[in-house]
């Protein structure tokens, strides 16, 4: 088969499964149509940059919408980027000041203008054929390859300071947020990358291998894109999100206490009483055997503000809620694990009874603090 014709098919196959996945999450209902709006304007952005390898014919008579199909690839990031927002964030909202981020899009434009927008007959068709070599398509490669590199970092801290905040006041394993967006962000570093050095290949002397590059690009184009397919289907109900007003404990805490914890002196005999008490109220109440515990909901409990208890476990304790939460969980499953009379439970029904909703969650944090497996704890015990 002509390399041409199946590129041409792949690119095809990959923008009819980007519309359809795009126009699924624009009708899905959800309470976060912010997020699926802006994901799905992202794809529609992927679909029209893949249109590139067979609109070849239609290229010809219409340059100046071709030169703008370039620039869009400008909005693919800043959508991106609102889109890791408004799912992390529960109470992230839209603003004007968020159309600064079609700067460069617009910058770019403004640069092509005067020799390419503005080039009129055979000149434009000659600037085209030549494109690669003028100063303007330099400076729009150099501002994609800019823009997206403070995206990506943009986005990666973003996910540090979610995951550190989930820790902190949620004890469920539902992290699937953290976990979709992180991968999905390093696909598209991998796919960047891919399509990075497919673009240094035409500024070479290995021209002739810039096709299959493209076959690649295109190949892997759609491997993304059925890979969001089976996302969306898997998990229609993604993500919870946190308030983004939340802060770390570490910057909830007084210098004077920082400097004093580093110093390694004692608590305060208050705190050693708070911390008593928390452990008590864990033992005696079990609160942690509700799978989706916050912090919030545990300050109600005992009645101590949220501010504070989100220190005192954080900081005085060093540990995670999350972490704090399931070491009493895990404890309460090696109960019933050493315990004969209920060694017909299975491993599920046991997770399950402790306050876990995740069988990998529960193997991993079993395994974290006893170094075995729940049936290797199991066989060892009775």
């Amino acid at each position: 088969m002509n390399k041409m014709i199946f590129l041409s098919i792949v690119a095809a196959i990959g923008i009819s499964v980007s519309l359809l996945l795009a126009f699924f999450l624009l009708t899905v209902k959800t309470s976060n149509k912010q997020a699926n709006r802006l994901f799905a304007a992202f794809l529609i952005l992927s679909a029209i940059d893949l249109s590139g390898f067979f609109i070849f014919d239609f290229i010809s008579s219409h340059l100046n919408l071709e030169i703008f199909r370039w620039t869009t690839s400008l909005l693919g990031m800043p959508l991106f980027y609102l889109y890791v927002l408004s799912v992390c964030y529960t109470d992230f909202k839209l603003k004007p000041k968020h159309l600064l981020h079609a700067f460069p899009f617009v910058l770019v434009n403004l640069i092509l203008t005067p020799r390419f927008y503005l080039a009129e007959g055979i000149e434009k068709n000659r600037i085209f054929e030549i494109g690669n070599t003028m100063p303007e398509m330099y400076s729009f490669q150099v501002i994609v390859e800019i823009q997206y590199l403070f995206y990506i970092i943009s986005v990666f801290l973003i996910l540090k300071k979610y995951r550190e905040i989930y820790l902190e006041n949620y004890a469920s394993a539902g992290t699937s947020t953290y976990k979709w967006l992180m991968q999905m962000t390093i696909v598209f570093f991998a796919a960047h990358s891919v399509v990075a050095i497919k673009n240094l290949l035409k500024y070479t002397v290995y021209k002739d291998v810039f096709l299959w590059a493209n076959i690649l690009v295109g190949l892997f184009a759609l491997c993304i894109t059925c890979w969001f397919v089976l996302k969306a289907l898997n998990y229609p109900e993604l993500f919870r999100g946190i308030n983004s007003k939340l802060a770390l404990a570490k910057d909830l805490i007084p210098e004077s206490e920082k400097i004093s914890a580093k110093s390694g002196n004692s608590p305060d005999p208050i705190i050693a009483s708070q911390i008593e008490n928390l452990k008590n109220y864990m033992t005696v109440y079990e609160p942690y055997l509700d799978p989706s515990l916050t912090i919030q909901q545990l300050s109600n409990q005992i009645n101590i503000p949220v501010r504070d208890l989100s220190v005192l476990i954080n900081h005085y304790m060093d540990q995670h809620f999350f972490d704090f939460v399931n070491e009493y969980r895990i404890q309460k499953a090696m109960g019933i694990l050493k315990d004969k009379a209920k060694k017909d439970l299975t491993i599920l029904e046991i997770l399950y009874e402790v306050g876990f909703n995740s069988k990998s969650s529960f193997n991993t944090s079993f395994k974290k603090y006893t170094e075995l497996t729940p049936t290797a704890y199991r066989n060892s015990s009775l």
